[in-house]
């Protein structure tokens, strides 16, 4: 099995999912492949069963997915200063491979939009470290060499990229959020190839 960097995402309003593909680029940029993937959504009553595949959008991630990653790229909107439940209720599902240690030494990084500059990025990217701890992965975040962190007026952060999309969520990504993206995805990759050297 070829080595890939799976990039699991969250998106209600699109920028979730656009940053999640600008990372896959950084990816590729490197020579690895990028596994896009998302999760369903979740309902407190189910009427009818959800498809295993959507009927359009990125497949949905299983657990083989995220077992077999050589490194992660986790993305979620913020919902009240933490990952949306969609994305919560996905790891809350990933005991089997806590308890085989499946996820231990693998490199991974996180990623958030939302819809104000005070939405909770931070907490919200803090959030979703904190299963990724539990599996014994090992985080990255941005480094502060890229001049892009310093210049971007709408998202960021050393914890991993972000971006504030305004209360509609009309607002495009901004061209230092799309070189934080990329660049995001090209340190991990780098990471992944050093450690599987």
């Amino acid at each position: 099995m070829q080595s890939y960097v799976l990039v699991l995402y969250y998106s209600k309003y699109g920028s979730t999912r656009e940053m999640a593909h600008l990372i896959a680029q950084g990816v590729e940029n490197q020579g690895l492949i990028a596994k896009i993937r998302t999760v369903p959504e979740i309902f407190p009553a189910i009427a009818t069963a959800e498809p295993s595949i959507p009927e359009q959008g990125d497949v949905y991630c299983t657990l083989d997915d995220l077992q077999n990653c050589a490194g992660l790229a986790l993305g979620s909107p913020t919902r009240f200063g933490n990952m949306a439940s969609q994305m919560k209720y996905f790891w809350d599902q990933t005991t089997s491979l806590w308890l085989s240690g499946a996820l231990h030494d693998k490199p991974a990084c996180v990623f958030t939009a939302t819809g104000s500059i005070h939405g909770g990025q931070e907490t919200t990217l803090l959030s979703m470290y904190l299963p990724l701890l539990h599996h014994g992965m090992m985080l990255l975040g941005l480094k502060n060499s890229e001049a892009a962190l310093s210049n971007t007026k709408s998202g960021g952060t050393p914890y991993g990229v972000s971006h504030v999309s305004g209360p509609r969520h009309d607002q495009a990504i901004s061209q230092d959020e799309k070189r934080l993206a990329i660049v995001q995805g090209e340190r991990l990759a780098e990471i992944v190839k050093k450690l599987n050297a």
